[in-house]
């Protein structure tokens, strides 16, 4: 705690000193990063001294009646904020995952359960639209491949803005439904299910993709087995040669489409990078909510009973209708605090 104050005098002082821009820019960076930390700790130390303070205050046997009295009734409540301060700062000082104030490729795709699993699809694309809207994050579609009779077979979408990933980050999974199709006449639930991978945006500086290792196909979007909803000579496929993953863009823009496949193409090859990263550090992986595997099932949507159900963190809510509507943070607040228990655990363990 000591060297993070420091640290954060030091940039105070440095940028009213007055540096270059970009020296600015990168201090100004840092002082917003530990900011909030900074203050927790200032505000715990000054609680500390007014706990001293009291409980010396009862140890003396000269103190009168009336201050006793007073500071046996505030010392309970300083304790409580002394406490929530150092649990606080526990947190701030947690090893933090750089991808956390990222941006976001947020892909669904439709699993089993045919023309109801391309519906639910469209449902969890709406879902997290409405949730981004709600934190004023942008949400922009980059392609997608509608179904036979609604929603998608396939959605990719970024969403940019501030602690996306670290929002987002644990939705990847599978998500299952449980509800009576539209077009079920006998009125028997179906369980279908859809995929969600959210991969952190990746910067030209995360992942040097070189020339030699892609390869850049233009071709009608339909020539790709109707994936694709635009049916335009521009539309782009890139192909990475030594991994073999494969990016199609369709919109009307050629060069619009490459920028666009890229940028798909960096966050799946970053995604990749940080996935090898995790398996090597098996201990790590303990402590992360479910695996991250795409395979894994997180998540039912029980319709009939109203209820959402995360497997990962045993939470069941019977809000399934607001938390279709975008209101999420209950979830995600509890996904988050259950990452950073766990990683408090072994913070404690080691």
């Amino acid at each position: 705690m000591d060297q993070v104050v420091k640290r954060f005098e030091m940039l105070e002082a440095q940028m009213a000193a007055g540096p270059e821009p970009d020296a600015y820019v990168r201090m100004a960076s840092e002082y917003s990063e530990i900011q909030d930390l900074v203050g927790k700790i200032r505000a715990l130390r000054s609680a500390e001294r007014e706990q001293a303070d009291l409980s010396a205050m009862l140890a003396d046997k000269a103190t009168d009646a009336d201050m006793r009295e007073l500071a046996e009734a505030e010392l309970p409540g300083l304790e409580e904020r002394v406490e929530a301060l150092e649990r606080d700062i526990q947190i701030l000082l947690l090893p933090r995952d750089a991808a956390d104030e990222k941006n976001a490729i947020l892909e669904i795709r439709a699993g089993t359960g045919g023309d109801e699993a391309a519906l639910f699809a469209g449902d969890l694309f709406r879902m997290y639209e409405r949730y981004a809207a709600a934190h004023g994050w942008r949400f922009e579609t980059i392609s997608a491949s509608e179904g036979d009779v609604g929603g998608y077979k396939e959605i990719i979408a970024s969403v940019s803005g501030k602690g996306v990933f670290a929002h987002l980050k644990f939705e990847s999974g599978v998500h299952r439904v449980q509800r009576v199709p539209e077009t079920e006449a006998q009125g028997r639930i179906h369980t279908s299910a859809a995929t969600v991978a959210v991969l952190p945006e990746a910067e030209e500086v995360d992942i040097d993709i070189r020339a030699e290792d892609i390869r850049i196909d233009t071709m009608r979007a339909s020539g790709a087995g109707g994936q694709h909803v635009n049916t335009t000579d521009s539309a782009v496929r890139i192909t990475h040669l030594p991994t073999g993953i494969m990016v199609v863009s369709a919109e009307k823009s050629q060069h619009q489409n490459r920028a666009r496949a890229m940028q798909i193409l960096r966050a799946r090859l970053f995604d990749m990078e940080r996935s090898r990263a995790e398996e090597e550090r098996s201990e790590s992986r303990k402590s992360q909510v479910g695996s991250g595997d795409r395979s894994e099932r997180i998540r039912t949507y029980n319709f009939p009973q109203g209820r959402v159900t995360d497997h990962r963190i045993n939470l069941t809510l019977y809000k399934l209708d607001r938390v279709m509507m975008g209101e999420m943070d209950e979830i995600i607040d509890a996904l988050i605090a259950d990452h950073q228990s766990k990683l408090l655990a072994d913070m404690s363990e080691s």
